[in-house]
């Protein structure tokens, strides 16, 4: 069978926007994310927030091709950029001090593109 990739058109216009980023940009961290979204949803990306504090460094941009679930705490200040957050793993980030966005908000939002350029990448799958 043929692969068709996810039909969300929101989440293919998401695709087709971080390739579009890669190729600009020239930094190939935009296209991975891209590859990890359009895999199929059994092998979609859930991370836990313990799982991104052990990973992350003080200082860093955490990149989540998928959802951010709400098990565990965060005890660095770093920038988290996912595709969802959980209701609690939201709460949990926003008290815990650290910067949090959608992917959607990373195409939309120069200013916020250019903050992270200059900032150490991650990403967590």
């Amino acid at each position: 069978m043929a692969r068709t990739g996810p039909t969300n058109l929101l989440k293919r216009k998401l695709i087709k926007g971080l390739k579009k980023l890669s190729k600009d940009e020239q930094a190939n961290i935009w296209e991975r994310i891209s590859e990890e979204l359009s895999a199929p949803r059994r092998k979609m990306v859930e991370a836990n927030i313990s799982k991104i504090n052990r990973n992350a460094n003080e200082g860093e941009v955490v990149v989540v091709p998928g959802k951010v679930l709400g098990s565990g705490k965060l005890t660095k200040k770093i920038v988290i950029i996912a595709e969802s957050y959980s209701m609690k793993a939201y709460e949990k980030l926003k008290k815990s001090g650290a910067e949090i966005y959608l992917l959607d908000d990373l195409l939309r939002n120069k200013e916020l593109k250019d903050k992270i350029d200059s900032l150490p990448k991650r990403i967590i799958v």
